[in-house]
C-alpha cells in the first residue's frame, strides 16, 4: 500500500460512499478578531452547525479530530492572550490579570454547577489527585479501586502509594470498552477509601454515570474522584447533582484554554479536612504578629503560589466563549457527529473500542492496518488523530468546530486502505 494522493483520496471516498469534503471557511490564521456570530443559536449551516468554525483557524488546514490530545485556541482566547502579553510587555494594568482569576472562578462555577469557594486553580490535573492522596489518612490494608480505562498518572500514583503505605490498588478490567457500577461494587468493601475514575476515558471516550458510583463509594465510607480533563466542556453538568466528591481537569483540551490552569472542585463538606500538600504565601488570609498567619479555609487554600496568570486569562476568555456557544449545543453537535463516525468506522469493518450508545465526543477503534501506512495517508490528507497501543488503536475526537466533512475525510482515508 502507498500513501494516498488527493486525487486517489477523492476516488476512494466515492468508492466508499463517503460524501465529498466541503470547502473550509473562516478566518485566516492571525487575521481579524473574534467572530461576532460565534455561538449564535442560528449556527452557520450544515457545514458549521454551531457557527464557530471562523473562530478556529485550524479548520482551514486540518480535519483536526484530536481535541482529546490538545484543543486548538479559538480566536477570542488567542486575542485575550495577546492582550495579556501586551499589558505585561508595557507593564500596564497589572490588576487585569488578577481580576481574571476571580472572573474565571465565577464563570466556571456558573457553567459547571459549583460554588466559587469550592474551586481551586491548580497547574495540572494530576495535582488534584496527589492532594487528595496526601490528605487522606491511609492505613495499611486500605484499598483504592480504579479501572483500566484510567489515565497513566493514576496508576503511577497508586502504585507508589501501594509501595510506600501498603495500600492495595484494585484495577477493574474493561469489557467491551466499558466498566459497570456492578464491576466496581464487586471490588469495593469496607477498606476502600477512594474510587477514582476518568469521567470520560482518554482511551476510548467511555463516559461514566457518576451518581451511582458516588452512591456506591459513600455507602462504604469512601470518596469518589473524577478526572474531568476529557469531560469539562463536552457536555452540561451540575457538579452538586453529580454528587462527586472531587473533580479536576486542565484547560488545554475541550475548554480550549491553555496548559497551566486546572480547575479543582472540592465538595464543600470536605474542605475542613482537606489539607494542602505544600505551602506558600497565597494561602494567607491574614498576617498576624510574630510571623504568624491565619490561612484560608476554602478551596483557595490549595493554591499555594502565584497562579499562571496567562493560562488563567486564557481560561477566563475560554469559559466566556463556551458559555456563549452553549454546552448543551456543543454536546448535541459533537456527540451526534461522534456517533456517525462510530457507525462509519464500524461499516468499514473496524473493531470498535468505544461502546455503542456512548454519550461522548471520543471514538476509538482498532484499524487492523499497517500503522505507518495509515499514519502517512492521514498526514497527506491533513487529518489529525491520535494513535495508541503502539499504533494499533486510532482515537478520534470530535470538537465543536468539526463537521461531517472532517469525519468523511478520516473515513475516506481508512476506507481507501481497507
Amino acid at each position: 500500500m502507498t500513501r494516498l494522493s488527493r486525487r486517489g483520496f477523492l476516488k476512494t471516498t466515492a468508492a466508499a460512499g463517503v460524501a465529498a469534503i466541503p470547502a473550509a471557511g473562516g478566518l485566516a490564521c492571525g487575521q481579524g478578531t473574534a467572530n461576532e456570530g460565534a455561538g449564535d443559536p442560528g449556527g452557520g449551516g450544515a457545514d458549521d452547525p454551531l457557527g464557530v468554525r471562523g473562530d478556529f483557524p485550524v479548520t482551514e488546514d486540518l480535519a483536526y479530530l484530536n481535541t482529546a490530545s490538545v484543543g486548538p485556541l479559538p480566536v477570542p482566547v488567542r486575542d485575550a492572550l495577546r492582550t495579556y502579553a501586551d499589558r505585561k510587555t508595557l507593564m500596564r494594568n497589572p490588576r487585569a490579570a488578577r481580576e481574571a482569576i476571580a472572573s474565571a472562578r465565577s464563570r466556571f462555577a456558573g457553567l459547571f454547577g459549583a460554588d466559587e469557594d469550592e474551586l481551586a486553580f491548580l497547574y495540572a490535573t494530576s495535582g488534584a489527585e496527589n492532594i487528595i492522596v496526601s490528605a487522606i489518612q491511609w492505613r495499611e490494608g486500605d484499598n483504592v479501586v480504579v479501572d483500566e480505562l484510567h489515565f497513566t498518572t493514576t496508576f503511577v500514583l497508586y502504585r507508589e502509594l501501594e509501595r510506600r503505605a501498603g495500600v492495595e490498588l484494585r484495577i477493574i478490567p474493561a469489557r467491551g470498552g466499558a466498566v459497570t457500577v456492578d464491576d466496581f461494587a464487586a471490588r469495593t468493601d469496607g477498606r476502600t477509601r477512594l474510587i477514582s475514575v476518568a469521567w470520560v476515558s482518554n482511551r476510548n471516550g467511555f463516559r461514566y454515570d457518576l451518581p451511582p458510583l458516588a452512591e456506591l463509594a459513600h455507602a462504604h465510607g469512601a470518596y469518589l474522584y473524577a478526572d474531568a480533563i476529557q469531560a469539562w466542556g463536552t457536555f452540561p453538568t451540575d457538579l452538586h447533582a453529580e454528587n462527586v466528591d472531587f473533580a479536576c481537569g486542565n484547560g488545554y483540551k475541550w475548554l480550549h484554554a491553555d496548559f497551566g490552569c486546572a480547575p479543582f472542585y472540592v465538595r464543600r463538606e470536605h474542605l475542613e479536612w482537606m489539607t494542602p500538600d505544600r505551602w506558600g504565601h497565597r494561602q494567607v488570609a491574614e498576617s498576624l504578629a510574630g510571623h504568624r498567619f491565619r490561612l484560608k479555609e476554602d478551596a483557595e487554600k490549595l493554591e499555594y503560589a502565584n497562579p499562571a496568570y496567562g493560562p488563567v486569562t486564557a481560561m477566563d476568555a475560554a469559559l466566556e466563549y463556551m458559555g456563549r456557544v452553549g454546552l448543551d449545543r456543543i454536546a448535541g453537535h459533537t456527540h451526534a457527529l461522534a456517533a456517525k463516525l462510530r457507525e462509519g468506522a464500524e461499516a468499514l469493518g473496524m473493531r470498535m473500542f468505544t461502546p455503542p450508545g456512548n454519550p461522548s465526543a471520543i471514538v476509538s477503534f482498532y484499524h487492523g492496518l499497517d500503522h505507518e501506512v495509515l499514519a502517512g495517508a492521514l498526514a497527506d490528507e491533513r487529518v489529525a488523530v491520535t494513535f495508541q497501543e503502539d499504533g494499533a488503536l486510532l482515537r478520534a475526537a470530535v470538537g465543536m468546530f468539526n463537521n461531517q466533512g472532517d469525519v468523511d475525510r478520516l473515513l475516506g482515508v481508512v476506507g481507501g486502505l481497507v
